[in-house]
């Protein structure tokens, strides 16, 4: 393929930056995967109640019971994390990703045709390990194909799809019955393939396959036609060359200072991320503001709860690569703090009965404020960046794997928040585990402000060289 019989006018010079629009669009494409996960996440939110009432398929369903429900998707994201990883790296990432569609719909139609708890627990496992498989590889295949002026834009745009398809989830259980709804949101991941069929493979992993012809295809498809494809043809060769040279055993490069400082970093943000209750509020939302007495439907809560975390993640999206990873970290987990605290004195005032119901009643703005600004601010930091920096840090040497370790150790935290939120809230109150939530976020602002690396506007082997103290 000849680059310059497709370009305009050849006498004129390559331009050194792409256009940023078919870059978008892949970006966007790839992470309707990630509507169709945050619409596993988001499905138990709005019809806890009515499960529990027996209205799904008749089938009898107590709390523990919801709880496993709520948590056998994270399980199943958990168990996936590392399968993909390989997945990625043998057949490629594109082609991985749109096999993913087969078990998320297998998931949905055990889920839709269940005549007993065990079918949904297997239905919500199958679908929770397709979810799982998208949180690695779609930031992983956006990664590759975005320019670094762009990059971290592209790589928030995983979450924010996430909170699109939970938002989506919100709404059809408010506005549907039980099982049109489930039909409806079954059908995304088929959506998710249709789209994304039409994207191109990477030109890291094409070039990882000697396959160059393909990767200046790709990149031409990328960035257009009059862009330097080969300058970066180049770069990509000479990296995946410097790789192979200099490969060595994943424990030989586990004792490098980059990568024991991403570990650290990575698994931490990881924690801090779930640790801090997120999953907890997305499954839980209604129940939440049920519990809190508030005024409001808490379908309708829900909803807006929903809006807001969208808002704020495509927020985030235009922001991220401006002020940098580092600042929205740690401005994120602050005000989590700050609105987790306040939320948690909300309900030790409503369930210690501090206050007598007419001052209680004139506090039931407070739970939709709070869980509003939690919302909000995760969504800007917290929720997008963890996912993001592991693709970042992590040396290339071990990237595909650390970063399926990371996911991993992710989705087991989810895991225990979602499982035991319920029993640990009967046990110890609604105040009291908001505050553990809380105390947690404390600890993650400290370790941001102390350890966490800036990564903004910087190319991975900028990355690699700082992390190693290298000039």
């Amino acid at each position: 393929m000849d680059i310059f019989k497709m370009r305009e006018d050849p006498t004129q010079p390559l331009k050194k930056t792409g256009n940023k629009l078919p870059q978008y669009i892949a970006a966007l494409s790839v992470c309707l995967g990630s509507v169709a996960t945050g619409a596993v996440l988001g499905w138990t939110s709005n019809i806890s109640e009515a499960m529990k009432a027996g209205a799904y398929n008749g089938i009898p369903i107590d709390d523990d019971n919801l709880g496993w429900i709520g948590s056998f998707a994270t399980l199943g994201a958990m168990c996936m994390c590392f399968p993909i990883g390989i997945l990625c790296d043998l057949i490629g990432r594109k082609v991985a990703m749109l096999i993913l569609t087969v078990p998320f719909v297998i998931g949905w139609l055990l889920i839709i045709f269940a005549n007993s708890v065990g079918m949904i627990y297997a239905g919500r496992f199958i679908t929770g390990c397709a979810g799982g498989a998208f949180c690695v590889s779609a930031p992983l295949y956006t990664s590759e194909i975005a320019e670094k002026e762009i990059r971290g834009a592209l790589g928030s745009y995983f979450q924010l799809l996430l909170t699109v398809g939970i938002l989506f989830s919100y709404i059809i259980g408010f506005v549907a019955d039980i099982k049109t709804y489930t039909i409806i949101v079954a059908i995304l991941p088929l959506v998710f393939c249709v789209v994304f069929f039409f994207q191109p493979e990477t030109p890291v992993y094409r070039m990882k396959q000697k396959r160059e012809g393909d990767a200046r295809a790709a990149l031409i498809r990328l960035r257009g036609k009059e862009y330097d494809v080969d300058a970066e043809l180049k770069e990509i060769r000479e990296t995946l060359e410097a790789e192979e040279k200099n490969r060595v055993s994943f424990i030989t490069c586990m004792k490098t200072r980059s990568a024991k400082i991403a570990s650290i970093v990575c698994f931490s943000l990881m924690f801090f991320q779930q640790a801090g209750g997120i999953n907890a509020v997305i499954f839980y939302t209604g129940d939440i503001f049920k519990s809190s007495g508030s005024s409001l439907d808490p379908g309708v809560a829900t909803i807006i709860c929903g809006v807001i975390q969208s808002i704020s993640t495509f927020v985030s999206s235009l922001i991220i690569d401006k002020l940098g990873r580092r600042i929205l970290l740690i401005l994120s987990d602050l005000l989590m703090v700050v609105s987790g605290v306040a939320l948690g004195i909300f309900f030790s005032l409503k369930e210690r009965e501090l206050v007598d119901k007419e001052t209680l009643s004139t506090l039931g703005f407070l739970p939709i404020v709070s869980l509003s600004v939690f919302f909000i601010v995760f969504s800007l930091g917290f929720g997008p960046i963890p996912w993001m920096i592991s693709s970042e840090l992590f040396p290339s040497e071990i990237k595909s794997v650390a970063s399926s370790a990371a996911g991993t150790f992710n989705w087991f935290i989810a895991f225990l928040i979602t499982k035991f939120y319920l029993s640990l809230k009967n046990a110890v109150g609604g105040d009291v585990t908001f505050y553990i939530f809380s105390v947690i976020s404390l600890i993650g602002t400290i370790f941001c402000v102390f350890v966490v690396p800036e990564t903004k506007g910087k190319s991975l082997e900028e990355i690699q060289r700082e992390l190693n103290k290298e000039k």
